[in-house]
């Protein structure tokens, strides 16, 4: 009797084990006790492994997202161009230049020089150019103000000085804001603009000198962009494919330390001529005076959107453009120093001979500031306003 029930527990013993595999109580006969600590130590082992192995993961899946939340959020923070600190806002650099209100609410700076507006027989709008303001100096004489009663107006460009930014900044809102400019401060039905350098690319109905030329122009032969590019430095070829191709990295692209970026903020002089550098040595000390006030509203507003909006891609190309003097009564003239190394001469000088309407004036040993130099100032303003 005693050895049967023994026996009997043995054979059920197994099917216990299996389903109550958490017991802790040992069983009483020796052959099953030994195999059975053996599967509950091997079933118990195993299951511990597989809760450890998920615990395990989970832990590594909360980490990485942690990781790459962290790491997007950084980029993000790159990407992300600072807050603007508009003139005459809380907190922004007060204005203390006259201004008017464009029709979006914006507001341009501006300043008058030369002859009274109501006295002048010739009235010119002067577009400066990338890194300036309104408070440039063009070496205007006064015998030539005087004797062909010249008033000149310059504004600084959205973003730049104390006009407002523009967040939608194009070719077009650029030309738009010298239009209303003219406008409300009623210059009248017949006026001249002057751009330099960059604040030339919206006005190819003007005078332009030093144009800027982008690269990516459909016009342009392929050989003659490639070469011409190629004449730039590396780091500056690389932040104008950024600004064309990548608008949205160019907050980034311009404060990393990665990679050079723009030469031209990064003080390196082998971008100009030696003209050039003839004209820098001899600048008087007191010349940039007001360089503070050009980027006061932010890098962004006033440099990036510049280089992003002439850099990018154009509502139209300089093909496109129609003769506004079909008459041959007015044209747009092209000053193009020949040892220009910012803005090199052939795409100018291939722009000039397929635009009947411009005339390309190219003058040798002049390299990006021949506006400034040897009295050329005073040759651009007679020849746009008398011929």
């Amino acid at each position: 009797m005693q050895q049967g029930s023994h026996h009997h527990l043995c054979l059920q013993l197994p099917i216990t084990i299996i389903t109550t595999t958490s017991s802790n109580q040992p069983p009483s006969c020796c052959g099953v006790k030994r195999r059975t600590r053996n599967m509950g130590f091997w079933l118990e082992v195993g299951h511990g492994n597989v809760e450890k192995k998920r615990r395990n993961t989970t832990m590594i899946v909360k980490i990485a997202v942690a990781v790459v939340g962290g790491f997007l959020g950084w980029v993000y923070m790159r990407i992300k161009p600072p807050p603007s600190k508009i003139c005459g806002s809380l907190g922004g650099p007060p204005v203390t230049s006259p201004r008017v209100r464009l029709n979006d609410g914006r507001h341009l700076s501006y300043r008058e020089w030369g002859v009274s507006k109501d006295e002048a027989k010739y009235k010119v709008i002067v577009s400066h150019g990338f890194n300036s303001s309104k408070d440039l100096q063009l070496p205007l004489s006064q015998e030539l103000i005087e004797e062909l009663q010249i008033y000149v107006l310059f504004f600084d460009r959205a973003g730049y000085g104390e006009s407002d930014p523009h967040p939608k900044r194009t070719i077009k809102s650029e030309a738009f804001d010298i239009q209303e400019l003219a406008d409300k401060l009623q210059i009248g039905p017949k006026f001249y603009v002057i751009g330099l350098s960059m604040g030339a690319y919206a006005i190819w109905r003007a005078s332009l000198i030093v144009p800027f030329v982008n690269y990516w122009w459909p016009c342009l032969p392929a050989d003659l962009a490639k070469e011409s590019f190629g004449l730039l430095l590396a780091q500056d070829r690389w932040t104008f494919r950024v600004a064309h191709y990548a608008p949205w990295l160019f907050q980034w692209w311009m404060n990393q330390k990665l990679f050079p970026s723009l030469s031209m903020l990064a003080g390196i002089m082998d971008m100009f001529s030696q003209s050039d550098l003839e004209f820098l040595k001899n600048l008087p000390p007191n010349s940039d005076d007001n360089q503070e006030k050009i980027r006061q509203q932010g890098d962004y507003e006033s440099l990036y959107r510049d280089t992003m909006a002439g850099y990018g891609k154009w509502e139209f190309d300089p093909f496109d453009i129609t003769n506004p003097w079909p008459d041959n009564n007015g044209a747009a003239h092209i000053w193009q120093g020949y040892e220009d190394k910012i803005i090199p001469y052939k795409i100018n000088r291939f722009l000039s001979e397929k635009l009947p309407f411009v005339r390309y004036h190219e003058v040798p040993g002049r390299g990006h500031f021949l506006a400034f130099q040897d009295g050329i100032c005073d040759e651009i303003f007679r020849a746009l306003l008398v011929g």
